[in-house]
C-alpha cells in the first residue's frame, strides 16, 4: 500500500508554526490531487493546504491544532479507488442510524427532572435584608419582582437583576436571552492582538490631524473613469491618489519612510507601501514594491489583485512582509476620524475617513466641499512634530491640488491617457 505522509510546508522565512483552522474534508473522504484540504492559520496569513495526490486520507490533526512545519498532519492513500457516487450516499445513513437510536434514551431520561424548574412561579415573597436594600434604592416594590429564592424568596441577585420599569410599563424581570459564547482565537488574531499591545507598550506614539478636500479628485474620477477604465482595465479610485501623495511626501520627509533598529535607524531610500485590506480573518497589510515608480494605472491594478488575493484567502506571506509605510482607509466602514496604530516594525501610518460635504471657507466665501479628515500616526522617537506635521501637509497639498502636485500639470498625461 502507497501512502503519503502530508507536512505542513513552509508558509515563510521564520515561520515555524502554523494552527490548524478548518479542515476542509473528513476522515476518510477520497481527496484529488490539488484540491484544497485545510486552511492553517501563521502568525501573518491563512492559506489553504492542497492535496499532494489523490487518495483515500485519514486525518492526524484536529481543528485548532498547533503544528510544527514538517510536521505531518494527514495522510493519503494513493491506492484507494476513487469510490463510485452512489458508495457514499449507502454509507452515510448507517453512521447516522446509530446515534439517532440512541437519542431518545439520553433525551426520557431527564425528563422527570424538568418538572422543578416549572414549579417557579410569579410569586412576591418577601426580600431579604440585601434584597430589600437594593430594591430600595432602585425604587421597585417588592411586589414587582419575581423570587428566585425558597418559597418564592426574593435573592440579592433576584434584585440586582430586576430593571426598572418605565413609565407606563410593565414592571418585569429581565427575561432575554443571557447566554454566553466562547470561541478560541485564531493564530492570526492572537499575533495581530499581540504587535498592537506591543506597538502601543514600546512606541512614543503620537497622531497629527489635518483635512483634504476632495473636489479635484472628484472631478478628475467623473471626467475620466470610463476612459481610464477603457484603457487600462481597472477603475480610478481613490487609493491610487493617496498613494502617489505618500510617496511623494515620503521621499520630502525621509525619517517618515524609517524604523528603529536597536540603536539604529534604518532608513529606506524605496517605498513600500502596506496597503490594509479587511478580509474574512481580519485585517491584512499587503504590500506594493516601490510604489514611487508606479503609474495610477498599475497602483489600482496591483490594489485590485493584491485585495482580490486577501479576500479569496490566496495571498502569500511574501506579499504582506515588508512595508515602509501604510495607508489604512476605515472611511469604507463610515469612520469620521480615528487614531491608526502603527504596523510594526514601521514608524508611521497614515488613516483616510469618510468624505462628508461640508461648509468650508474658499476665498472669503463659505462653500460646500467634499472633505475628508486624515490622521498620521508615528513614533515620536524618530519622527519629530515638525517632520510629522510637514509630512501631512505635503500629503494634503497632493490630494487638494493633484494635477500640479501628483501629475506634473497635465492630467490626461499623468493618468496615461
Amino acid at each position: 500500500m502507497s501512502v503519503l505522509e502530508m507536512k505542513v510546508p513552509s508558509p515563510g522565512e521564520s515561520i515555524t508554526e502554523v494552527e490548524i483552522a478548518t479542515w476542509l474534508v473528513k476522515d476518510g473522504d477520497y481527496v484529488e490531487k490539488d484540491q484544497p484540504i485545510a486552511e492553517v492559520d501563521s502568525d501573518k496569513a491563512t492559506l489553504e493546504l492542497p492535496a499532494e495526490q489523490s487518495g483515500v486520507i485519514t486525518l492526524k490533526a484536529e481543528e485548532g491544532d498547533v503544528v510544527q512545519v514538517g510536521q505531518v498532519v494527514c495522510l493519503i492513500d494513493m491506492d484507494a479507488a476513487k469510490p463510485e457516487g452512489s458508495a457514499p450516499a449507502a454509507e452515510a445513513p448507517k453512521k447516522e442510524e446509530a446515534p439517532k437510536a440512541a437519542e431518545p434514551a439520553k433525551q426520557e431520561a431527564p425528563k422527570p427532572a424538568t418538572p422543578a424548574p416549572a414549579v417557579q412561579t410569579y410569586a412576591t415573597g418577601a426580600p431579604s435584608p440585601a434584597a430589600k436594600k437594593i430594591l430600595d434604592e432602585k425604587g421597585i416594590e417588592a411586589g414587582q419582582v419575581s423570587g428566585s429564592g425558597r418559597d418564592g424568596r426574593i435573592t440579592k441577585t433576584d434584585a440586582e437583576l430586576a430593571a426598572v420599569p418605565a413609565l407606563g410599563g410593565n414592571p418585569l424581570t429581565a427575561t432575554g436571552s443571557r447566554s454566553t459564547t466562547t470561541t478560541k482565537l485564531s493564530v492570526l488574531r492572537r499575533k495581530i492582538a499581540q504587535r498592537l499591545v506591543s506597538v502601543k507598550n514600546e512606541t512614543a506614539m503620537l497622531t497629527t490631524f489635518n483635512e483634504v478636500d476632495m473636489s479635484e479628485i472628484f472631478r478628475l474620477r467623473k471626467q475620466y473613469k470610463e476612459e481610464f477604465a477603457q484603457k487600462h482595465g481597472v477603475g480610478l479610485g481613490f487609493m491610487s491618489f493617496f498613494t502617489k501623495a505618500v510617496t511623494r511626501a515620503l521621499q520630502m520627509y525621509p525619517d517618515v519612510n524609517a524604523s528603529i533598529d536597536g540603536d539604529f535607524k534604518v532608513n529606506y531610500d524605496f517605498c513600500d507601501i502596506s496597503i490594509a485590506v479587511s478580509g474574512p480573518k481580519g485585517l491584512m497589510v499587503p504590500v506594493l514594491r516601490n510604489a514611487e515608480n508606479m503609474s495610477f494605472s498599475a497602483i489600482e491594478a496591483n490594489i485590485k489583485d493584491l485585495a482580490t488575493k486577501v479576500r479569496d484567502g490566496k495571498i502569500t506571506v511574501d506579499e504582506m512582509t515588508g512595508g515602509t509605510f501604510t495607508i489604512t482607509n476605515g472611511g469604507t466602514f463610515g469612520s469620521m476620524m480615528s487614531t491608526p496604530i502603527i504596523n510594526p516594525p514601521q514608524s508611521a501610518i497614515l488613516g483616510m475617513h469618510n468624505i462628508i460635504q461640508r461648509p468650508v471657507a474658499v476665498d472669503g466665501q463659505v462653500v460646500i466641499r467634499p472633505m475628508m479628515y486624515v490622521a498620521m500616526s508615528y513614533d515620536h522617537r524618530i519622527i519629530d512634530g515638525k517632520e510629522s506635521v510637514g509630512f501631512l501637509v505635503a500629503v494634503k497639498e497632493g490630494i487638494d491640488n493633484p494635477v500640479e502636485i501628483l501629475m506634473g500639470g497635465d492630467e490626461r498625461k499623468g493618468l496615461g491617457l
